[in-house]
C-alpha cells in the first residue's frame, strides 16, 4: 500500500510534470508471475522513471551505497528507496554478492518482478557496456522470462556530478518482448552459457536504446575528461 501511495500521488505526477515522460511497449510487462526488467543505466533517475513507467510493482536491486550515510538527506534517500521497494546489493563479491543475489531470487519464488542493471553500474559515458552475468544465473535458477528495457535522456537531466536535476527535458522508457532462455535450465556452472545468455540480453537493449556498445565493464571504462 505504501509503495502505490508513493508511486501513483508522488513519484509518477511529479516526473510528468517535471518532464516529458514517455513510456512505449508496456504490453511486454507479464501480467502476473515472475520476470526480470534488465535495464540499461544511464542516470541517478532511472530508478525512479523505470518503475514509474510500469503497471505493476518492481524491486530493483540497487548499490549499497544508496542506503548509507548520515544525516537528513542520507536518512530520506534510504527511507524513500525502501519504501519504493528497492533492494540493495553488495557488489563486493564473495559471499556478500551472494547474499544480495539471493534477496532477488527471493522476489522472483515469490512471483514478482525484479529489476536489475546488468552492467553492474551507471554508464560513464553513455555507451552501453559488458553485462555482468548475474542475471544470467538468476535467469537459469528461475526458469523465467526477461524483459529487456531502454531509459533515454536521465543522463541529460541530471548529469554526473549535478546536485540538481534540470527541467523540461524528455526522458523516454521503451520496453522490449519478453526473451526466453528456458532452453539453458540446469547450466548454470557454465560459464559460457551465461555469458552468451547475457550478451543476448545486452544485444537486445542496445538495439532498443541505440547506444554504442563496448565490451569493456562499465566499472572498469575510464570516465570522458571534463571540459575546462
Amino acid at each position: 500500500m505504501r509503495y502505490w501511495l508513493l508511486k501513483n500521488l508522488v513519484v509518477v505526477p511529479l516526473l510528468r510534470l517535471l518532464w516529458r515522460f514517455e513510456v512505449h511497449g508496456v504490453h511486454n510487462i507479464p501480467k502476473n508471475g515472475a520476470a526480470i526488467i534488465a535495464s540499461n543505466h544511464v542516470g541517478i533517475l532511472d530508478s525512479a522513471f523505470v518503475p514509474g513507467a510500469m503497471p505493476r510493482h518492481v524491486a530493483f536491486l540497487v548499490k549499497e551505497q544508496w542506503f548509507a550515510g548520515k544525516g537528513f538527506v542520507a536518512s530520506f534517500r534510504r527511507g524513500f528507496m525502501r519504501a519504493m521497494g528497492q533492494l540493495e546489493i553488495d557488489r563486493g563479491g564473495g559471499s556478500a554478492s551472494e547474499i544480495s543475489l539471493g534477496s532477488g531470487i527471493a522476489v522472483l519464488s515469490a512471483g514478482k518482478l525484479l529489476g536489475i542493471y546488468p552492467e553492474g553500474t551507471r554508464s560513464p559515458d553513455g555507451r552501453l557496456h559488458r553485462g555482468r552475468t548475474g542475471v544470467a544465473r538468476m535467469l537459469l535458477e528461475m526458469s523465467v522470462p526477461v524483459v529487456p528495457v531502454a531509459v533515454l535522456g536521465t543522463a541529460e537531466i541530471m548529469p554526473r556530478g549535478a546536485k540538481f536535476p534540470k527541467l523540461g527535458g524528455r526522458v523516454i522508457v521503451t520496453f522490449g518482448e519478453p526473451m526466453d532462455f528456458s532452453r539453458y535450465v540446469g547450466l548454470t556452472e557454465d560459464r559460457f552459457v551465461l555469458r552468451a545468455i547475457t550478451d543476448e540480453i545486452m544485444h537486445e537493449i542496445r538495439r532498443l536504446s541505440g547506444q554504442e556498445y563496448v565490451d569493456v565493464y562499465a566499472s572498469n571504462a575510464r570516465r570522458p575528461a571534463r571540459k575546462a
